[in-house]
């Protein structure tokens, strides 16, 4: 069976190696990278099978961003990893076209479930999330 692929992207250093972590104990972790812009170029060449991005970003935020990579591949499983817990930004994020949404404080938790979700095209929200969402 083939590893599943994931590029990351988060601004963060600290943040982006906890992250990447905590991913590598299931996933390959292809790449990090620190903008949206970056995310759309690396993700172009690398062909991850995920892609797990933070929404505020430098250069290109990470809602364009993903808006940009499934226009260019629609099968690509986008994770948002977010402190963003408002329900109209989960909207818009999964409007977008975004398999999983996970908040940043409940990473530890739901991040790896988030990721193989998105392998399966499945949709995942953060568990602290559930009940927004439906508002």
């Amino acid at each position: 069976m083939n590893a599943v692929r994931v590029l990351l992207a988060e601004d963060g250093c600290a943040m982006g190696r906890q992250l990447r972590g905590l991913l590598a104990q299931q996933f390959q972790v292809i790449g990090l990278v620190q903008d949206g812009a970056s995310l759309v170029q690396a993700a172009q060449s690398m062909l991850p099978d995920v892609v797990v991005t933070d929404i505020g970003m430098p250069e290109l935020n990470g809602l364009e961003a993903a808006r940009q990579l499934r226009l260019q591949r629609p099968v690509l499983g986008v994770v948002f990893i977010t402190v963003h817990a408002e329900p109209q930004m989960v909207s818009q994020a999964m409007a977008l076209g975004a398999c999983s949404y996970v908040l940043k404080s409940d990473a530890g938790d739901d991040l790896l479930q988030a990721v193989a979700a998105a392998v399966k095209g499945e949709a995942f929200v953060s568990r602290s999330l559930r009940g927004l969402r439906r508002r």
